[in-house]
């Protein structure tokens, strides 16, 4: 790869801003007016922070003692759990990408929908749908000209998207009411206590979150190595300044109820009450700056993750193809035909929005876990620390946190998001045959593997059983 096609410490730091700042940010007002006031908030982005930021040292990391690890998110699983661990992270993580994606393309319908009910209703009509398939297959061809390009121009829709975000940010700071907030402190007329509250925002802090990793996934086109983890570690101070600021600024110029209440997403709306029609529309056009430009970075990040995965020979060998551009083709196909039938699917969800949003996060967790597990196995055998054996004991705490709190996610995302996940991975487990069968491997070479698999196909069953008898909604 020549110096001409690296990527520099602005543009990952870009990258990993462009995927955080996507539509999620937009959707925090009434995602945490809905269940909790700002005490729970506050509670809520200390845990999510402090557990996301030493996942951030995590891949930081990982990415200075093990450069040769270039992939990102699933090398580190399969290195640290296996040929099916890394697999089943690489499967995940590109998936739920997919329907991260798809999820911007909801958030642009129903966006639209604010200013025309009657053609885009909540993002489900006919026209919505065919509207979003038309931008994906119109990104999809931008894309296949460069990775080059498309991070460059990643780059000037991130600094445009954060403008309407801190003008928001200024006129509710100018127009905080110390009074209203006192009221809204534990959630006004909520019942449910503190703890109920915090752990019902956990699975939206999970999305918002997603990007963290960005510049690990595009590490093999970083100009320097450690590059990558300054990009992380700036990015996530960054955009974990802004969520904080508007989740609880809202708070503070209505009451909790009347967040709730507000339609998605709900940050034009929160302006609109403090300064009239006008907020509403300023705020639009930055959802939709926002939310393209996020689609762009993930769709990059979608490709580069089944590429590199394919590279690595735990993907088919037909996705580790590149076109002229060098362009991961054949992976970015395989993402946009994805996202294209996730988007039809949307028309018969009940809804749409809340289902992409919460699965999206709930297919990171797996892979989030395995490379927090892995940095955890890398210190406790003191792997690399024969160079700086003095950082060991802190990248340990690091290590063990950031375990605990991605375990802890697991748990707080409910039964119903993990076997809807189980779902997907079992069914993936089809490329990873498909892999196995062209390397004349057998399926798995670990006992412990087939008990991976049992346990995803149980929880796939119990999935499949519960849409069936209508105790899973979609």
């Amino acid at each position: 790869m020549t110096e001409s096609s690296k990527i520099s410490r602005t543009m990952l730091t870009a990258m990993v801003v462009g995927g955080m700042v996507g539509a999620g940010i937009f959707s925090l007002p009434s995602r945490f007016g809905g269940v909790t006031g700002p005490m729970g908030a506050v509670i809520a982005w200390i845990i999510a922070g402090s557990g996301m930021y030493m996942l951030a040292r995590v891949f930081q990391s990982l990415a200075e003692r093990k450069p040769d690890l270039d992939a990102g998110v699933f090398a580190y699983a399969k290195a640290g759990f296996g040929d099916y661990a890394g697999f089943l992270s690489a499967f995940g993580y590109w998936i739920g990408s997919c329907i991260g994606n798809v999820f911007y393309w909801v958030m642009i319908k129903s966006t639209l929908g604010r200013f025309f009910p009657e053609l885009f209703g909540d993002g489900n009509t006919v026209l919505a749908i065919a509207v979003a398939s038309v931008g994906i297959w119109l990104f999809h061809f931008m894309i296949l000209r460069g990775i080059k390009q498309a991070t460059f121009i990643n780059s000037i829709v991130t600094v445009a998207k954060v403008i309407p975000i801190l003008v928001f940010i200024g006129i509710l700071i100018f127009a905080f009411q110390a009074d209203l907030f006192s009221y809204n402190l534990y959630g006004g007329d909520l019942t449910s206590s503190v703890f109920d509250q915090v752990r019902a925002t956990m699975m939206v802090t999970v999305f918002v979150f997603l990007g963290i990793e960005g510049a690990s996934v595009y590490s093999r086109y970083a100009k320097e190595r450690s590059d990558v983890g300054a990009a992380t570690i700036t990015g996530f101070l960054v955009v974990t300044t802004l969520m904080v600021l508007v989740t609880l600024l809202p708070y503070a110029v209505m009451e909790r109820a009347d967040i709730a209440a507000l339609g998605r997403p709900s940050m034009p709306g929160v302006l609109e009450a403090v300064v009239g029609p006008w907020g509403a529309v300023f705020v639009s056009v930055g959802v939709m700056v926002s939310v393209l430009g996020a689609y762009l970075a993930w769709t990059l990040i979608c490709a580069e993750v089944m590429f590199a995965a394919a590279k690595n020979k735990d993907f088919p060998k037909v996705f580790a193809t590149e076109n002229s551009n060098k362009v991961p083709a054949a992976a970015l196909w395989a993402t946009n035909i994805f996202a294209q039938i996730f988007v039809i699917s949307t028309y018969w969800s009940q809804d749409a929005f809340n289902l992409m949003l919460d699965l999206t996060a709930a297919m990171a967790l797996v892979p989030f876990l395995l490379v927090a597990g892995y940095g955890l196995l890398l210190t406790k055998r003191r792997e690399t620390y024969d160079v700086r054996p003095q950082e060991r004991t802190r990248d340990l705490i690091i290590a063990i946190v950031a375990t605990l709190y991605t375990a802890f996610l697991l748990f707080a995302g409910g039964l119903e998001l993990l076997v809807l996940s189980m779902i997907l991975y079992a069914s993936g487990t089809v490329f990873y045959y498909w892999a196995r069968r062209e390397q004349g491997k057998k399926l798995f070479d670990k006992g412990y593997e087939w008990i991976i698999f049992a346990l995803v196909v149980a929880g796939a069953i119990a999935g499949i059983a519960g849409l069936r008898s209508g105790y899973i909604t979609l």
